[in-house]
């Protein structure tokens, strides 16, 4: 989507971000070989950001274009703690019908020969109910072949038209997922369920064995119970984006063979990084962790 992000004079900056295509950029710039599939407008904007994604070195061949829609917006405003709330119009975007559109076989194909996919609960919410079932097929058949599949619980309740229907299919995501990355509030919001703990056996009891649930600036819970709180206390200046920043972190990891404590290190500090900048996906800086997680 466009990002428009107020600033302290009150104008506008404008950008982009989405969940997934923020996890995807970041996964990018950690050196990971990245198709991103999703569907655009043939309009200024799209074009705009179709090039904007490509320079960020995604593999934008799976980008459908639909000539009768175009990008979703949103706007972010942010309090003084920078915590961020969200106002959207993305109810006609192009992403909707990524599925429907001509030419979409060609995302089935690219994810049916991946190694690993990457999705979240906003990828289901947007779609059609036969786009969901298309998309948890496709996740299906990675995991079945062997593959990694990474699902991201987040919760929009405005996406939804209700919280059940959110929470089936969340489940039957969760079921087609080796990789688990919720948000304890979001599980709260959605389920009520109080603590990490909860959280990780309900989500390792529909199938899903390696989840992370994420604490906020706590850290996060790995698998077999361990707390990985970040390495520095940090004044956030916007939170946005800093969950994908931290999927992004982890899977890279873990996609080099790296054991869940450093990838969780690892993404705590990307997280970190990402919430002392402005934006959901900052430019990269000196001090950006993409540089250390070599060593």
């Amino acid at each position: 989507m466009v990002e428009l992000r107020t600033e302290a004079d009150g104008g506008c900056h404008l950008g982009y971000g989405g969940d997934t295509l923020n996890t995807a950029i970041h996964l990018a710039r950690l050196g990971c070989d990245v198709t991103y599939a999703t569907a655009l407008g043939i309009d200024t904007f799209s074009r705009r950001l179709l090039g904007e994604w490509a320079r960020e070195g995604l593999d934008c061949s799976a980008i459908l274009l639909d000539p009768a829609r175009r990008v979703g917006l949103y706007a972010i405003t942010l309090d003084e703690a920078g915590e961020r709330s969200f106002t959207y119009w993305r109810s006609d975007s192009a992403a909707r019908r990524m599925f429907s559109l001509s030419g979409s076989a060609v995302i089935g194909d690219v994810v049916r020969s991946s190694p690993a996919v990457a999705f979240s609960l906003i990828s289901l919410a947007i779609l059609p109910n036969d786009g969901r079932d298309a998309l948890i097929s496709l996740a299906g058949a990675v995991r079945n072949s062997g593959g990694m599949v990474a699902f991201d619980g987040n919760y929009r309740p405005a996406l939804w038209e209700d919280a059940a229907a959110a929470g089936y299919w969340r489940d039957r995501a969760i079921a087609a997922s080796t990789i688990g990355l919720p948000t304890l509030d979001d599980e709260i919001a959605l389920s009520g369920q109080a603590t990490a703990d909860q959280v990780a056996e309900r989500w390792s009891t529909l199938g899903c064995g390696e989840t992370v649930v994420k604490l906020g600036p706590l850290g996060c819970r790995l698998p077999d119970g361990e707390r990985v709180a970040p390495s520095n206390l940090l004044l956030p200046v916007d939170t946005s984006g800093a969950g994908d920043a931290f999927d992004a972190g982890y899977l890279a990891a873990r996609l080099a063979g790296e054991e869940v404590q450093e990838a969780a290190r690892k993404a705590n500090a990307l997280a970190g990084w990402v919430i002392t900048h402005k934006g959901a996906i900052p430019e990269r800086t000196q001090d950006a962790p993409y540089f250390q997680f070599a060593g």
